[in-house]
């Protein structure tokens, strides 16, 4: 499936794990089943919320494999090949373009950082040996470095850069990207606290890590908004803001995964270093989701 300047809610997935640690490609199965019958636009596996980062390359190709299998073509499906070694970076996304995926998240280079041009050069030469969209992947918090306004800019320009997930929070820097790329440049929420606030500033929707819990609702609160009722919406987006940030009481995906297994969706334990949740969030996050009627 081709992904044109995709609109919409985009699930960034969990990945399921038995209690010995091992992917359970069973509930993956139902998940993306579950996914799909609610209406989600499309899947984002190996995105941060999958943790793929304590996950082997083989786990994380056998998880891209089954995801492309099981959802075969009925919803567009992102990949998240991104690396802080842009050798790697590059392995992983012809790695997956080959095995099926729509379009490619691509992180910026945590740890080592980079300079501008560094920067730019981790994405580019990314691009340049792909065939398939490229998002770009914004989220300071986890890499210690945000994407220049500039690089963004002159990125856009590339054809196979086709958007950014924006994982700031800061609405400011959202702007200051809303002004300087043009109309094909996708720019998505990457929180769902502010996914109305950066669609009323030109956001084409959300890679959301709430749809793993109410997967109709956030699909439903984008499609308001860029239908022509944002009034709607918002008042939907404001009805379960609560829930939307009792998913980030701890480090995501510990809230995410913890709330799915009080719904029974049966998506097993974290790997270390993430455990499970504090007893007075859980508690809270429980008191939250019953609020929200999930429980």
């Amino acid at each position: 499936m081709k992904f044109e300047h995709l609109q919409g809610s985009i699930v960034a997935m969990v990945t399921p794990f038995h209690e010995d640690g091992s992917v359970n490609f069973d509930v993956l199965t139902q998940l993306l089943e579950r996914q799909i019958a609610e209406g989600t636009d499309a899947i984002l596996t190996l995105g941060t919320t999958g943790e793929y980062s304590t996950m082997s390359h083989e786990e994380d190709a056998a998880v891209v494999e089954h995801t492309i299998r099981v959802v075969d073509g009925r919803v567009p499906v992102m990949v998240g090949s991104g690396s802080n070694c842009t050798a790697t970076q590059i392995e992983k996304s012809i790695e997956y373009q080959n095995m099926g995926a729509d379009a490619l998240l691509l992180i910026a280079p945590y740890y080592n950082k980079a300079n501008p041009e560094g920067m730019y050069r981790h994405f580019a030469e990314t691009a340049d040996k792909v065939n398939v969209p490229c998002i770009l992947y914004n989220v300071p918090g986890r890499t210690g470095c945000s994407i220049p306004v500039s690089v963004v800019e002159k990125l856009s320009a590339h054809p196979n850069i086709a958007g950014i997930k924006e994982a700031s929070g800061d609405m400011s820097y959202a702007m200051k990207i809303a002004h300087c790329v043009g109309p094909d440049f996708a720019l998505y929420s990457g929180n769902d606290d502010i996914t109305v606030p950066l669609m009323s500033i030109g956001g084409s929707g959300v890679i959301s890590v709430y749809a793993n819990v109410m997967p109709a609702m956030c699909h439903q609160i984008v499609a308001d908004f860029l239908g022509g009722n944002q009034a709607q919406a918002l008042a939907n987006h404001l009805k379960y803001l609560r829930l939307m940030n009792g998913l980030f009481l701890e480090v995501n995906p510990i809230p995410v995964k913890t709330a799915m297994n009080f719904m029974g969706l049966n998506v097993g334990p974290m790997r270390l270093p993430l455990c499970e949740m504090g007893a007075e969030h859980a508690a809270v996050l429980k008191a939250t989701m019953k609020e929200a009627g999930l429980l």
